[in-house]
């Protein structure tokens, strides 16, 4: 149902540069069939922005809290916005 579809950006912190946070989180969404994109940010942080299915994005956000085994995640800062099907993929940015 095209109601069920949304958008969340995520800024994820903690050590999560250098530790295959984006490449896994772009393997976790195209698993749950979301489109976006992951990218490296300045502040060492990684933002994720995904649009799909809000259960699916539920569930990579679930993933996000921990992530790869290499990553120490010390906080996840979600905005939900409205779905703009912008994307036709996930992409590491």
């Amino acid at each position: 149902m095209a109601t069920d579809r949304a958008r969340v950006r995520l800024i994820i912190r903690g050590r999560v540069q250098g530790v295959m946070f984006r490449a896994s989180a772009a393997d976790e969404a195209r698993n749950l069939g979301i489109c976006g994109y992951a990218r490296n940010r300045a502040d060492g942080t990684v933002e994720i922005v995904a649009e799909g299915r809000r259960r699916d994005l539920e569930a990579l956000i679930a993933w996000a809290q921990t992530g790869p085994s290499l990553a120490r995640v010390t906080q996840v800062d979600e905005e939900w916005q409205q779905f703009k099907g912008e994307f036709a993929n996930f992409a590491v940015r």
